[in-house]
């Protein structure tokens, strides 16, 4: 009989969606967590870099960019705002769950965090990781994370920690992308550049390609990007059919007058020898300037806020690659705190309190919605193997 390790009894069995109501007493923030001085980076690097052998001198190249920042990652600001404006909502509306945070790479830790729920009394957590898609980073490693920290603090059988599903194209998520690329364009068409000049550049963290295969269960054959890149391409199309441009501006009809677009990927880290999801975004700027193109809408859709590596691979590096093809560039905010954003991460965990059936649930793709409970050998890390992991199915 399957059994999820510390799930739930609604999702111990492994349904691929729950539509039992569960009494959640608390909400697990979790997210990757950064460096807030100095001190602290190569530290930081170290946990993040943790089993894979990287040498000291690869970390030095890393830490170049959060010491430009005075040593300071914006994510765990960041995530303390999220966290306020996630109670905020939730008391806007009435809604007893108090959130608790922790990071998988930095104080506090997701012990830490499990540590003050059990203080605190809270038994049944439901966990939303700041990642939206699919793959052994964004979803596996975070659960094995889960894994770890409740036998770390001895709160395996004590807590149970179940987890929203991937909520990539949930309209909370979209939504933010869909403003931002509306005012991008607004704001190259206000500088002199036409559409059929313009290029939106739909923009990832990259990851390797034999990961990228793996994520999402197998049967559902994504291809060689797997659901990762499928997830990213569909939440795309849905950003740019949600554009319109006025024919009267262009005296072409609307159709004919939208930018083309493509997927992108950014912030690769993986020796050379190793196969890795591309183009590179900096690349696809050169491609894109030889061609023609006068102006490009940077869109981090593989992001939820403004950590390091939109301020540095994207504000710093692309940015800079595109003036010096003196090309506009305009690069569309992060959901971060955005309102529609707030309130979908809180319904999605209303969705699995009040175990709302599969078929009520939003979803903007035709991939969606996804799991509740992730499928036996679901965004597996070929290089490391299967671990013990929460709210899956074994392995």
């Amino acid at each position: 009989m399957t059994h999820i390790l510390g799930a739930t009894d609604a999702a111990a069995s492994g349904p691929e969606h729950v539509e039992e109501a569960v009494a959640y007493d608390a909400i697990l923030l979790a997210s990757f967590g950064g460096p807030e001085g100095q001190d602290d980076v190569i530290p930081f690097l170290r946990n993040v870099t943790r089993g894979r052998g990287i040498p000291e001198e690869r970390l030095e190249e890393v830490a170049h960019h959060y010491r430009a920042f005075g040593g300071v990652s914006p994510i765990n600001d960041q995530n303390r705002e999220l966290k306020a404006a996630l109670e905020a909502e939730l008391a806007r509306r009435g809604i007893d769950l108090p959130v608790v945070w922790g990071n998988r790479n930095w104080n506090p830790y997701l012990s830490d965090a499990l540590n003050e729920a059990n203080e605190r009394g809270f038994t049944k957590l439901i966990a939303v990781g700041t990642s939206a898609y699919s793959s052994y980073s964004s979803c596996r490693q975070y659960r094995e994370d889960y894994a770890i920290a409740l036998e770390e603090t001895g709160l395996l059988g004590t807590i149970q920690i179940d987890k929203v599903r991937q909520f990539f194209d949930h309209p909370g998520f979209v939504q933010p992308f869909i403003d931002g690329v509306r005012d991008g364009l607004a704001e190259v068409a206000a500088k002199g550049v036409s559409p059929e000049k313009t290029h939106v550049l739909f923009t990832t963290h990259s990851i390797p390609s034999t990961d990228a295969a793996k994520s999402g269960p197998e049967s559902r054959g994504f291809g060689a990007g797997g659901a990762y890149a499928a997830q990213h391409l569909a939440v795309a199309e849905v950003v740019m059919a949600a554009q319109t441009v006025d024919p009267e501006q262009t005296g072409k009809p609307a159709q004919a007058t939208k930018p083309t677009h493509s997927l992108v990927y950014q912030s690769r880290s993986g020796p050379p020898s190793m196969p890795w999801l591309e183009p590179d975004i900096n690349d696809a700027i050169d491609a894109l300037a030889a061609d023609g193109i006068e102006a490009v809408v940077i869109v981090p859709v593989g992001f939820i806020s403004d950590h390091m590596e939109v301020k540095w691979d994207l504000d710093t590096e692309a940015l800079e690659t595109a003036g010096g093809h003196n090309m506009v560039a305009v690069r569309v905010p992060t959901p971060g705190v955005h309102p529609a954003f707030v309130t979908g991460l809180v319904d999605l965990v209303l969705e699995r309190r009040d175990g709302v059936p599969v078929a009520d649930r939003p979803a903007l793709t035709n991939i969606g919605p996804w799991y509740d409970v992730c499928r036996p050998g679901c965004c597996e890390n070929v290089r490391l193997g299967f671990k013990p992991a929460a709210a899956g199915v074994a392995p």
